[in-house]
């Protein structure tokens, strides 16, 4: 049984008042739409606020689901429109980040090689590499922003994207393809990179 058939029989067990199969979902999908939400709010307080926002908008508006497209496609749709919302209400702007948590090597098979890369020359490179990123990534229009970080950062197909963007997957495609071409713009003159080449 694949994950969609799982997350649909217990969007069904939930739709008739099973409050735990609606439990399990939340389970399943709450860290991976903190990870999507951390990409727009920065404060942990505020991610656990929204998504827990989310999940309860998520199951007032289960009765309408109808299962079109996948359970987490729907509530990722939920979650980002959520966070949009929270920060329009605080009157900000969607921030994003790439900052690598060193600690995060130790946990890696290679960590010992990882260390070796880290020399002072290489960290400031990837600093300035990050920030360079960050400043462009927050440059681009939010769909352009959207949907290079549902791809680049949650690992998401075409298919899902589209279905969160609401858009079909030639327009994800051509947003993904121009907010990569922005981002190597801005890195060129950093990496001595010609026109021709994107890296």
């Amino acid at each position: 049984m694949s994950d969609r058939e799982i997350d649909q029989q217990l969007v069904e067990r939930a739709q008739s008042g099973d409050k735990r199969a609606f439990e399990m979902l939340v389970a399943k999908y709450q860290r991976k739409l903190a990870r999507l939400l951390s990409r727009f709010i920065r404060d942990p307080a505020e991610i656990e606020d929204v998504s827990q926002e989310a999940f309860i908008k998520a199951y007032r508006a289960l009765p309408s689901f109808r299962g079109d497209s996948a359970f987490y496609t729907w509530l990722y749709r939920i979650g980002i429109n959520t966070a949009k919302n929270f920060l329009v209400a605080q009157g900000r702007r969607a921030p994003t980040s790439t900052d690598f948590n060193a600690e995060e090597a130790e946990t890696f098979d290679d960590a010992d090689q990882l260390r070796d890369i880290n020399t002072p020359e290489n960290v400031l490179m990837s600093k300035q590499i990050g920030e360079t990123v960050n400043r462009a990534m927050d440059t681009l229009p939010e769909e352009l922003r959207m949907a290079l970080t549902l791809r680049e950062i949650e690992g998401m197909s075409y298919e899902d994207i589209a279905g969160i963007m609401n858009c079909p997957i030639g327009t994800v495609r051509s947003r993904i393809f121009r907010a990569r071409e922005a981002v190597a713009e801005r890195l060129r003159p950093l990496l001595g990179t010609s026109k021709d080449k994107r890296w």
